[in-house]
Parts: structure tokens; sequence; C-alpha cells
């Protein structure tokens, strides 16, 4: 059984497995030199031989307990053929919603556009790198995938005035979503990831009283699909304030925590397997004060199932010698 498996499935304490969100990519220089002579994103994520090599990168490197796949949540939006673009400096544009085609759209035509992504993952899990490690496959929560789709652009701070005036639009989006999603999970386990992760990485833009039904119940459908494939799945419903609540109602199988959360009022609250919680910017502070935190966490979960990770993604800047201190410390604990 692998490490996370140990962690997620037997709940055990003995061990901390250690993956990074976002390790395949941009701090690394071997990533930098593929990316340069690939200027479009999607298609350097639609290029299966690039793409599982980058996704591997990261484990040639350091001892990381998992692969997780060189992708993004945005491939689902493409697959629905709405425009998507990454603008250097400003991050994704989509183009119009046409909410027509969107919802005539066959589930043969959405698996071909974006079939390298499984590939990929296929190539990733037969990889002898892979003995004992996981190989993790992902998708974006409804709720972050319907805030890109109507909202055009990485909301940053705040949403479109209008974002909420069209509940017809809204519903019908988070319908073909469903079914989507639930495609696009089901190739990716067939071809070898065995832990899917949910990202709702703009479930902090919610008041309280709107995330039952734009987080809470969109993404129970989904974890409920995915346990239903025998497959662990792990939340990240970032910066939303209510985790107890969020795993009484979704009950993942791991929740992932940002980095302005209190490990120590988690712990105190949440039973199921956490992961996660180290600010990214501590990896561009030393060596010091990066093993001092880096036990904090360790110290904090060390009789609560853990998997060691961020509270976000690796930031483009760090170096990937303290990427390297971070995984020793972490096995050596």
């Amino acid at each position: 059984m692998t490490p996370l498996h140990q962690v997620i499935i037997n709940k055990d304490t003995k061990i901390n497995p250690i993956w990074i969100m976002r390790q395949a990519g941009r701090y690394l220089p071997e990533f930098r030199e593929i990316r340069k002579q690939n200027p479009n994103f999607i298609n350097l994520c639609l290029n299966e031989n690039l793409s599982s090599e980058i996704t591997l990168q990261p484990l040639k490197r350091f001892a990381f307990d998992a692969a997780i796949i060189f992708s993004d949540i945005l491939m689902l939006p493409y697959g629905l053929n709405q425009k998507v673009e990454f603008e250097k400096g400003f991050g994704p544009k989509l183009g119009e919603v046409n909410i027509d085609e969107m919802s005539k759209l066959d589930e043969v035509d959405f698996v071909q556009k974006i079939h390298p992504v499984y590939k990929a993952i296929k190539k990733v899990s037969t990889n002898e790198i892979i003995n004992n490690k996981n190989t993790i496959g992902f998708v974006g929560a409804p709720w972050t995938l319907l805030v890109y789709i109507i909202n055009q652009q990485s909301p940053k701070k705040k949403l479109k005035e209008d974002f909420f005036k069209n509940d017809f639009l809204i519903n019908r989006i988070l319908l073909i979503l469903e079914k989507f999603l639930k495609i696009h999970i089901k190739n990716q386990i067939d071809n070898g990831a065995n832990v899917i992760q949910i990202f709702d990485s703009w479930a902090g833009l919610l008041e309280e009283r709107d995330l039952p039904n734009y987080v809470y119940s969109p993404t129970l459908t989904l974890v409920n699909y995915v346990k239903s494939l025998n497959i662990p799945v792990i939340c990240f419903p970032r910066e939303i304030k209510n985790y107890k609540e969020f795993c009484e109602i979704v009950k993942p199988d791991v929740v992932s925590i940002d980095y302005n959360v209190d490990p120590r009022k988690i712990l105190n609250h949440i039973k199921i397997p956490i992961q996660g919680g180290l600010d990214p910017k501590i990896l561009l502070s030393d060596k010091e004060n990066l093993k001092k935190e880096a036990i904090k966490y360790l110290d904090i979960f060390k009789d609560h199932p853990y998997i060691f990770n961020l509270g976000h993604g690796v930031l483009p800047e760090t170096d990937p010698n303290m990427m390297d201190y971070l995984v020793k410390t972490v096995k050596d604990y």
C-alpha cells in the first residue's frame, strides 16, 4: 500500500507522506526549459509526452510520495468548447459562454478533445518511478469552474457585478458541469489515477449562506461519485471559514487546508485525515525558518492522519534546494 493510501485508508499516524500542489512546474529549471519552447499552455497540457515528462520531473529530484498530473482545472471548460487561453502576466481568459452548444455536447466529443490528458496519466502511472507512489488526478470543483466560465477570467477578489443575475444559466451550467466532471474523473481513474483531488480555489468568495447551494451540494455529488469508484478523494475548499461544517456535509476522505487556517483549531474539529497548511512563502525564507514551520505542522498533527503539503501551490520563485530541504525535513521527522 502506498504511503498516501496508508494515511487515507488505514488512518496511519506513524508516517507523513509529502507531495506539493504545483510541484510540477514553474520553480523547476527543467520545466522552464520546456515552457520556453511551448508558449501555448493548453497545447502543452495536451501534449501527452511533455505533460507526462513534466509530471515526473519533481519525482526525479525529490522523494515525493505522489505525482500530480501536469494539467489544469480549465481543461474542463476547454473540453466543453469554451475558448480558454492563458495570457502571460494576466492568467486565464475565457470566451463567451454558448449554453446551447454546451448543452448539446456529447461525451465522445468531450473526451476526444482532451484525451491526451488521460494518455499522460497512463504514461505516468505506468512509469517505474511511480513504484509505491500515487498518481493524483484532479478536477476543479463545480463552483470554481462556474466562476471561471461566467466571470471569463480569474476573479481575484470579486465576481462580476451581475454574476448571480441569471439563475437559470447558473443552474444549467452546474448540471452540465456535474455530468462532464464525472466523465473527466472516470477517465482519469481508468488511466491510472488512484487519488482524486477536487480544487475549490474560489470557495472563499461566497457568503456563508450561499455555500450549501454552490459548494456543499455540488461537491458532495462528486465526492460520492469518486467514492463509488473506490478511489480516495481529497477536497481543498480554499479560504472557507467553516472547515468543520464542510467536512460534516461533504465527507471527503481527506480535507486540504489553506495557510490562513489555524492548524490547532482544525485538529480539534476534524476527525478525517488532514493535508497541507504550510504557507508557500515560507519556502522563500531560510532553512532554519522552513524547518521550524514544517515541524510545527508535523508536531501538531503527530497523532492525527496527516499528509504534508502547502496551503496553496508552490511559488515560481522557490529555490529547488529549499524544496529538497523541506522534503528531507518531513522524511526525517
